[in-house]
């Protein structure tokens, strides 16, 4: 079931992100640096302000047990190259273990279809370099690989693909 996030979910937004970031980016560890941008950023209260955000549109993926996925919209972003619309996917997370079997699908038609209602043409999101299965992912359904910008941590930096698609169509 896809359904819009309410206050209650916050924990569950910040374990699955935790869990999905984790296991997406940390493949040989988890050292201080990592942890700590991990447990600042990922809170429980960043969550609840999120929810209430009226800038931001958040659904979630409820099996009969929790929470196994989310997907979030900003309708106010700031993008990252010119001409890129204000409309934002800034985070699709899935449980590893639910990815494949259709709930980022179902999470990205929604986030899609509520772009449309707010009379979007398109929409952008932000994808790490190196991560080829969501990359694959967004190529199958309509994005297309516009440019290149930096993921910020401390002093580090991560280069991430900006994609985009034009949403006056459904995506299958």
């Amino acid at each position: 079931m896809i359904r819009q996030a309410e206050q209650r979910d916050a924990s569950s937004l910040a374990a699955v992100s935790i869990e999905v970031w984790l296991s997406t980016y940390l493949r040989e560890g988890v050292n201080a640096f990592f942890a700590d941008y991990v447990l600042s950023e990922f809170t429980v209260q960043k969550f609840r302000d999120a929810v209430r955000d009226p800038n931001l549109s958040i659904w979630v993926s409820e099996n009969r047990i929790g929470i196994d996925g989310f997907v979030t919209v900003g309708s106010m972003s700031t993008p990252p190259l010119a001409n890129c619309s204000p409309l934002e996917i800034m985070t699709l997370y899935v449980q590893p273990r639910h990815q494949s079997d259709g709930r980022g699908l179902a999470l990205l038609q929604r986030a899609l279809a509520h772009c449309r209602s707010m009379g979007g043409e398109r929409v952008w999101l932000k994808v790490n370099a190196q991560n080829d299965r969501a990359i694959a992912f967004y190529l199958r359904h309509g994005f297309k690989r516009i440019g290149s910008t930096h993921f910020v941590i401390a002093d580090s930096a991560y280069e991430n693909f900006v994609m985009e698609a034009d949403i006056r169509r459904s995506v299958d």
